[in-house]
């Protein structure tokens, strides 16, 4: 009777972890859609009714998942975090740090637009464009993951100052700012004009900068002049430091 007693509890226990388990699934693949979508059309114009005819559901099934527009914005902003991370921050810190990983961190990230991951370009770049004017939770969330690859790339140049590999007068922030806004560069030409040739005049321009500041010690660590680099993988494994993004 015991046994009999243990089984019928345990299965009510059984069948919400089953439920839970579809209905997370059921989560990620509308954020998948939603990621694509906002990329190209905005978070603006992301609402429930837009995805629920992109993914032929009904209202009142996204809105279990989502209570709100700006709960959907927030929860999709995460889901291309996730890919940020995957795609850029994963395969760059397994790479030695110092100068070694903040060229790859450069050449992956002008990678990553290339590719297209994200249909509209650099999601980031586009949902910063689009909400910094908008006070409220979805720029601020916004505005800490920018930051947050900000701060990425200054550790990085300043672990390569400590290492001998920059010159000592490089200014961390300075920097990061050049080499951010070329990349930002570089994406605003190709979304806006289709320009595929941005990144390779994006990737000689930080080149050119990081050559500038390189020590005779750090300068073998970069390509030589006019040598492409043949892309990036990709990790299986978070490393430590990139949770920072």
């Amino acid at each position: 009777m015991n046994v009999v007693n243990k089984q019928m509890s345990a299965e009510p226990g059984t069948a919400v972890k089953a439920r839970q388990a579809r209905g997370d699934r059921t989560r990620q693949a509308i954020l998948e859609v939603a990621v694509d979508v906002a990329s190209a059309e905005g978070l603006e114009g992301l609402t429930i009714g837009r995805l629920a005819s992109e993914l032929s559901m009904s209202k009142s099934g996204l809105f279990a998942h989502f209570g709100s527009k700006e709960e959907l914005q927030l929860a999709t902003v995460e889901a291309a975090r996730e890919i940020f991370i995957r795609e850029v921050i994963r395969p760059s810190f397994e790479t030695e740090k110092g100068l070694p990983r903040l060229w790859k961190l450069c050449e992956v990230w002008l990678a990553y637009v290339r590719s297209e991951v994200f249909r509209g370009g650099c999601f980031f770049v586009a949902a910063a464009a689009e909400f910094d004017g908008r006070p409220g939770p979805v720029r601020d969330r916004v505005g800490e993951i920018m930051k947050a690859w900000l701060a990425i790339l200054q550790n990085s140049i300043a672990e390569a100052r400590e290492a001998g590999q920059l010159d000592a007068d490089a200014d961390p922030a300075q920097l990061a700012f050049e080499l951010n806004a070329l990349e930002m560069g570089a994406n605003w030409a190709f979304q806006l004009y289709g320009d595929k040739q941005a990144f390779s005049r994006a990737r000689e321009a930080i080149l050119e900068r990081l050559r500038r500041h390189s020590t005779a010690s750090g300068s073998p660590l970069l390509p030589q002049a006019g040598k492409k680099g043949r892309g990036s993988g990709r990790a299986p494994r978070a490393r430590r430091g990139e949770s920072q993004i």
